[in-house]
Formats: C-alpha cells, sequence, structure tokens
C-alpha cells in the first residue's frame, strides 16, 4: 500500500479542520474514518500492538454494555485520540530539516572530539545524545552507537559496551521531558490540560538535576579507564564548524520552544495543536535560512510518506485507547477503582510511588510507556481530585521517560541490543538505578506540586 500515506494525511487533515469548524457530522466522519484505519492497520501492526490493541477493544466493548451509550454515541469518541495521530504524522519533516542540515553529522564529530579518559567521553556522549535527541529521536541514537562502537575498538569490549549503553539511552532519556516534539510529552499535558509554559521549567530542572548527577556519577566511574591518545587529536578548522553548527542547533531549538509558548498563548491553542500546525512551517523556514531547501524536499517527502505508511501500531493503540478510555469513564467500573483511590487519598506518595512502579513493570514486558500512559488517562480525572493537575503531568511524564532505558523490549534498547549483541535484560541490568533515581526525582517533584 504505497499510496496509504494520501488516506491518512487526508483524515489528519480534516482533523485539524474539524478543531476550527466543529461540526457533528464532521466528528462522525472522523470516527468512521478512525475506524477504517484500525481495520487496515490492525494485520499490519507488529504482534505486541495487535494484543494491546485486541485487549484494549476487548474491555472497552465489555464496558461499553455497562454504559447508557448508543453505538452511534461511541463512534465519534473513537476520534478522540488523532490529535496525537496528527503530531506523530508531521514529526519527519523535523527531523529532514535536521538531516537536511547534516546536524546529524555533528554527533560524529563531538565524540571524536579530545577527551583524555572515558569519563569524558561519557559526559560528552550524553550531552551530544541529549541535545540531538531533541530533533532526531530514535535516529540519534543509532548514530551515536555507530561513532562510539568504531571509536570504542581499541578498550575493552565489556568497558565499551557498558559506555554504550549507559551513556547513550540515559542521553536519549534526558531528552524526552522537555522536548515538544515527545509524544509522551504531549500526552501528558493533554490527559491532564497543563499549560506547556507552567510545565517546562519543572521538566527542565528535572532534566538539569538528572543530567548533573549522571554525568557525575560517569565521570568518576569512568575515569579510571584512559582513552587511546590517537584519538583525541581534532582539527582547528572542524571545532570552529561544529561550534558553528551547535550555535544553530540551539537557536533552533530555542526559537521553536519559544514559539510554541508564544503561539499557544496568544491564541489559546492546545500544545498539541500548536506543535503539530507549527512543526512544517518552521522545519521549512529553517531549511531556507541555512540554504538546504532542496535536499530538505527530497528527504522530507520520502520520510514523510514512509513514516505514514507506517505508522500502524501507533493507529492501532489510540484507535483502541479512544474505545477504552471513553466506555470506562461512563462506566459503573469507575466507581470500583474510585475505593482504592480514595483510600490513598490521604497519603498521595503512595499513588505516585504506584504510578511509577506500574511504568518500570509494564515496561519491562515490553508495554510501551505510551499505552501505560493511557490506562492511566482513564483515571485521571480521580487521581486529579488528589494530585494537582501539574503534580499528575509531572508523575505521567517522568514516569514515562525513566523507563525508556529500561524497556526491555522497547525500540531504543533493542536498537542498542541489536547494535551491541547484547541480552536487552542485560542492558535493563545496568541502567535499572538510573531510572529508579530518575522516577524517584519525578515522585518528589512531584508531591511538591501536590
Amino acid at each position: 500500500m504505497k499510496n496509504l500515506y494520501v488516506f491518512f494525511a487526508f483524515i489528519f487533515l480534516l482533523h485539524i479542520i474539524s478543531v476550527f469548524y466543529p461540526n457533528p457530522y464532521l466528528s462522525y466522519a472522523l470516527g468512521t474514518l478512525s475506524i477504517a484505519m484500525l481495520a487496515i492497520s490492525f494485520r499490519r501492526a507488529s504482534r505486541l500492538f495487535q494484543i494491546l490493541g485486541s485487549g484494549f477493544s476487548v474491555v472497552g466493548i465489555l464496558l461499553f454494555f455497562s454504559t447508557n451509550l448508543t453505538v452511534w454515541e461511541i463512534v465519534p469518541m473513537l476520534a478522540g485520540n488523532l490529535s496525537l495521530l496528527t503530531l506523530l504524522a508531521v514529526l519527519p519533516w523535523m527531523n529532514s530539516a535536521v538531516a537536511a542540515g547534516r546536524f546529524d553529522k555533528l554527533m560524529q564529530h563531538l565524540l571524536r572530539g579530545n577527551v583524555r579518559d572515558l569519563g569524558q567521553l561519557y559526559q560528552r556522549s550524553t550531552t551530544a545524545m541529549m541535545s540531538l535527541t531533541a530533533f532526531l529521536n530514535v535516529s540519534s541514537a543509532t548514530i551515536a552507537q555507530d561513532v562510539l562502537v568504531d571509536n570504542l575498538k581499541p578498550i575493552r569490549k565489556k568497558i565499551a559496551n557498558k559506555i554504550i549503553m549507559m551513556a547513550t539511552l540515559r542521553g536519549y532519556s534526558l531528552a524526552l521531558p522537555w522536548s515538544p516534539l515527545e509524544v509522551l510529552l504531549a500526552m501528558g499535558i493533554f490527559i491532564t490540560g497543563v499549560n506547556y509554559a507552567e510545565l517546562l521549567p519543572w521538566m527542565i530542572f528535572i532534566t538539569v538535576l538528572m543530567y548533573g548527577l549522571d554525568s557525575l556519577w560517569g565521570r568518576l566511574y569512568f575515569k579510571q579507564y584512559p582513552y587511546p591518545e590517537d584519538n583525541y587529536t581534532a582539527l582547528h578548522q572542524q571545532n570552529n564548524q561544529n561550534r558553528s553548527k551547535v550555535i544553530q542547533l540551539v537557536i533552533a531549538l530555542c526559537s521553536f520552544l519559544l514559539l510554541v509558548i508564544i503561539i499557544g498563548n496568544v491564541f489559546d491553542l492546545e500544545f498539541i495543536l500548536t506543535v503539530t500546525l507549527l512543526v512544517f512551517p518552521f522545519a521549512c523556514l529553517w531549511a531556507l535560512a541555512i540554504g538546504r531547501w532542496k535536499s530538505f524536499w527530497t528527504i522530507g517527502w520520502n520520510r514523510w510518506k514512509n513514516s505514514l505508511n507506517n505508522m500502524d501500531n501507533f493507529i492501532v493503540l489510540f484507535v483502541t485507547l479512544a474505545l477504552f478510555t471513553n466506555t470506562l469513564n461512563e462506566s459503573p467500573a469507575l466507581l470500583m477503582l474510585q475505593d482504592p483511590i480514595l483510600f490513598a487519598s490521604d497519603y498521595p506518595i503512595f499513588i505516585l510511588i504506584m504510578i511509577q512502579l506500574l511504568f518500570v513493570v509494564l515496561s519491562m514486558f515490553g508495554v510501551h510507556p505510551v499505552a501505560t500512559m493511557g490506562i492511566l488517562s482513564g483515571i485521571s480525572p480521580m487521581l486529579m481530585d488528589i494530585l494537582s493537575p501539574l503534580s499528575l503531568a509531572v508523575s505521567l511524564i517522568i514516569g514515562g521517560v525513566s523507563t525508556v532505558p529500561i524497556g526491555t523490549y522497547g525500540l531504543v534498547v533493542t536498537i542498542t541490543s541489536m547494535s551491541l549483541k547484547q541480552s536487552p535484560y542485560y542492558i535493563t541490568y545496568y541502567n535499572l538505578s538510573y531510572s529508579f533515581v530518575f522516577g524517584a526525582v519525578g515522585i518528589v517533584i512531584s508531591y511538591l506540586l501536590i
């Protein structure tokens, strides 16, 4: 189905129109089209997402019979998560601007700079991963690991693997809490309704704190291992080029964050819609500014088509999740869940710990943090009666991103496992302490924000 992207793009465009011009007939049409998307995508999705989708569908249908809803009322509800799918659909354009500007090559140069021990290399690798993941997402992990594997050939394999599996996965996770292009952040805001500008300072604070703690640990732990001397010579001209690229990247990132906040507040738009509408024009202007329009359009068009043609997993997850959450909210089953939550209402710290443990346990069984967040979204109104919306947002987002380095069957862990030919459980083991500290920081901050 090479031209499937046309059908999906039409639905996402229709969804954006419906936001500005709401109409009950259009809502019903979008719900019907969501069912069509699910039917097309289900058999093309991976086994894990087929199981998750089936689970959400079965539970959602069973819950439906305990509600007063009619089939005609359910259909429009199936389009409830189209905003998240539309955001995912436009993200390849931003990645393409980065690729067209050859900012992905920047990581290769940064990781070949003059470092004298593996402690310095660890910190530099984490920094490079965190910086570029904001735009490149999973691609940054592949680039960094390829470069590090090549650079660390003279180092004992066990030590080299440790650095790669720790620095790349931890650096990757540190870019997710604050990046407006991250779906976990978007979902956290979507569920709780908090303002991005209100949330951003706390996300940056947690990121800086975790970066400082992990960098200090990495410098001290790996300092004992010297870096081969012939690897830390770099040309002065290359350093100047790197510096210029870094400045361009920082300016682009700060500009994008600022525009998301300003446009969202001035026009009173939801965060997800603001980012969705901004990504494509921003990527085009960025490509023009750096003189890479032709390559940007070539790369972007191909990546965009390929991305839409292969977003079956997310379509299955989000459409079935819409069925589950909407029927749960209308079902008496929600009252059954209230009792244990109300029992713990005087001890909100227990609720925050349980949220974190749910993310950790499910991630080790291959459940994506997005799916875990979706499960919790069904009881989010009850949770916000005990926790503030900001507190719940921090808990959900940090709970999700802190488990990325230990998600045994997650995409980034799987890529690392294949790159290093190591068991995913081995990778999980070495990042477990980091994830628990990350999660603990999220719990403490969430508790202070109640």
